[in-house]
């Protein structure tokens, strides 16, 4: 195996950091807009001394993002869940906010659609658990498990 150039090397160290520096970036966009859209939810709330269940779930779909972006930076990679979870209390609040407008087949599509969701989480949870990276087998012993 040929070793490569110095500077080569170089180039993709400058590469590395700039493709970095846009992803810590973007992460950052995503940081400020979740919490600038989260107050402004809270404002509303407040505004209207009235929280519906449609209102924490948004809210809580705004710390399912910023739990993202904090597993991110705590272990360096992206669970599949988290996605998986925002989609579905998505759903749900589509469906809570929507019932009295929706008809029977599109109620019934969008509960199926969660139910395949929940099925997903359950097979890549198992598949986590169940077929480890090499990384989580030399660290079986511990109770964390990739997610």
């Amino acid at each position: 195996m040929e070793k490569e150039s110095p500077a080569f090397s170089r180039i993709r160290r400058a590469l590395q950091l700039g493709v970095d520096a846009i992803e810590h970036l973007g992460l950052l966009a995503i940081v400020v807009a979740t919490s600038v859209a989260m107050l402004q939810e809270v404002m509303v709330m407040l505004q209207a001394h009235h929280v519906q269940l449609s209102d924490l779930l948004l809210l809580f779909l705004f710390l399912e993002v910023l739990a993202m972006v904090g597993q991110y930076y705590r272990t360096g990679q992206l669970p599949v869940r988290f996605p998986l979870y925002i989609a579905m209390v998505s759903l749900a609040r589509y469906l809570i906010l929507d019932v009295h407008d929706l008809e029977e087949w599109r109620i019934l599509a969008v509960s199926v659609s969660i139910l395949l969701l929940t099925v997903a989480v359950l097979v890549v949870r198992y598949g986590h658990i169940r077929f480890p990276y090499e990384k989580d087998k030399a660290e079986r012993g511990k109770a964390y498990v990739r997610e």
